[in-house]
């Protein structure tokens, strides 16, 4: 008699669940994905309008070896089946008074062209960079890549090299202190405040830890995939379709079964699918209120402050810009109101920071000809029942004017399609809870010790992955929650 296979069910298909799949598969398990979409990917998707393409969430690559670990895994070669190119420029820097900056990837170019544009030191800024790269080599090994809840993690010598280091780690201060500390113009603060933005936070309350995202940009680099950031989910769904995993879309499930305090299946339209483990790529928060009995409810963990959301226009613009670049910030004149109105009073400052990131720029084929198609983001609170419709009115005015201002040119009048993504319907595509889009927030000294774990401690074979979870939001991090799942899973 042959062996049964161990089996194993995952709710949702985003980036987290895809990678946890192909891991789970290449150990010999049966794999089924249940996604409530028609498509994978989650936040990482894409929209097709009107001869443009857009990716539709995260539009910034770091990390790539990541995505190649799990071909090579696999055995496969990645560069077969996915390709990237690494950025000379990060990302163009705008500022009110007209100052521009090239964010260079070489650090020492970077260095250079900060010195020129505003008063800090070349010495200033490598030296910044370096203590990033410090926080990495000291954290990395503990924070992204163990499990925070495993005592085994705190007793290695990567734990005691961290311990001993401990005063450097940034626990202790705001990132805008050291920050401000480090580099002494306004200008350059800001540049590097907005690194918080990358997991939600705020920078004048998240601790000087987030430092660390830095290097992952300017010292290991930026990327482009060379056919779109949603070709990462592509690349992935097929690795693990050809790993046997199964998928199914619009399939939206009831609940997760529990039985004797051990997770023993899933409820999808009423009917009973039975597996050895159960993995939730759906978001922590909503897991526990619409999939869970309530008696489990980690009442604490699920009421900790969440992170920021997005507002998000996708635009068809009839005109190329040559002084834009992939990635594109529009600063605001006072960052720190920017952040209050989003994190203390639920709304948005009327000058708000905008990104523009214009695919285009390196995938021609995303725009007709002559034409640009604009990702246009600013933070913004999550849903805490607002007037969104008034909100996204007013803030579309204000976007506009400013980017006509700083530009030098009317914008409304060169947009030709327009789609929009805001807190509710992020929520409703992708079950973010209140639209955060990175879970809770990392706005305390405690935050990484307070996401929730890769499993359950109370229901036996439950475990989490995704961007809600240990470690946290963004690619990287979802991605490795998916080792860190497939680490701790008992077969």
């Amino acid at each position: 008699m042959l062996n049964k296979k161990i089996s194993s069910g995952i709710v949702g298909a985003g980036i987290a669940g895809i990678a946890t799949a192909i891991r789970l598969a290449n150990r010999g398990h049966q794999v089924t994905v249940f996604e409530s979409n028609a498509y994978p990917g989650g936040k990482l998707s894409e929209i097709l309008q009107d001869g443009f393409r857009f990716d539709a969430g995260p539009s910034l690559f770091t990390m790539p070896v990541l995505v190649e670990d799990l071909f090579t895994l696999c055995g496969e070669d990645a560069s077969e089946h996915f390709s990237y190119k690494k950025l000379s420029v990060n990302c163009e820097y705008f500022y009110e008074d007209g100052t521009r900056i090239h964010g260079y990837a070489d650090p020492k170019a970077f260095a250079e062209e900060l010195a020129l544009k505003t008063s800090v030191s070349e010495h200033s800024i490598i030296e910044g960079l370096n203590k990033s790269a410090l926080l990495y080599s000291l954290l990395s090994g503990l924070f992204m890549e163990k499990s925070l809840h495993k005592a085994t993690t705190f007793f290695n010598k990567d734990a005691f090299r961290a311990y001993r280091n401990l005063h450097k780690m940034g626990f202790f201060s705001s990132m805008h202190q050291a920050n401000t500390a480090r580099f002494k113009d306004e200008k350059v603060v800001q540049l590097f405040n907005r690194f918080a933005t990358y997991n939600g936070s705020n920078p004048y309350q998240a601790p000087a830890t987030l430092q660390i995202i830095p290097h992952l940009e300017f010292n290991i680099g930026a990327f482009f995939p060379t056919e779109g950031m949603y070709s990462i989910t592509q690349s992935l769904y097929e690795l693990a379709k050809r790993q046997g995993v199964t998928f199914h879309f619009n399939s939206k499930v009831d609940h997760i079964l529990i039985e004797d305090e051990l997770a023993a299946g899933l409820v999808i339209d009423q009917k009973k699918e039975y597996f050895d483990h159960i993995v939730s790529n759906m978001d922590m928060v909503n897991t526990y209120k619409k999939l869970l009995p309530i008696k489990y409810t980690p009442k604490k963990l699920l009421n900790q402050e969440k992170s920021s959301s997005a507002l998000i226009f996708y635009w068809g613009i009839k005109k190329e810009f040559p002084e834009l670049d992939l990635h594109n910030i529009f600063f605001s004149k006072d960052y720190k109101q920017e952040f209050d109105h989003m994190f203390s009073k639920g709304d948005i400052y009327e000058d708000p920071t905008v990104y523009i990131n214009i695919t285009a720029k390196e995938k021609p084929s995303d725009a007709p000809a002559g034409c640009e198609n604009w990702f246009v983001m600013i933070n913004v609170p999550n849903n805490q029942g607002q007037d969104w419709d008034e909100f996204i009115k007013q803030a579309r005015r204000n976007i506009l004017e400013k980017l006509s201002r700083l530009l030098q040119q009317p914008i409304e009048s060169l947009i030709i399609t327009e789609n929009i993504l805001e807190p509710r319907s992020i929520e409703a595509k992708t079950s973010s809870a209140l639209g955060a889009l990175y879970g809770n927030s990392s706005n305390n000294k405690y935050a990484a010790f307070l996401r929730h774990a890769n499993f359950s401690s109370r229901i036996k074979n439950l475990y989490f992955c995704g961007g809600s979870v240990h470690p946290g939001g963004g690619i990287p991090l979802s991605i490795l929650s998916a080792k860190i799942v497939a680490d701790v899973m008992k077969d």
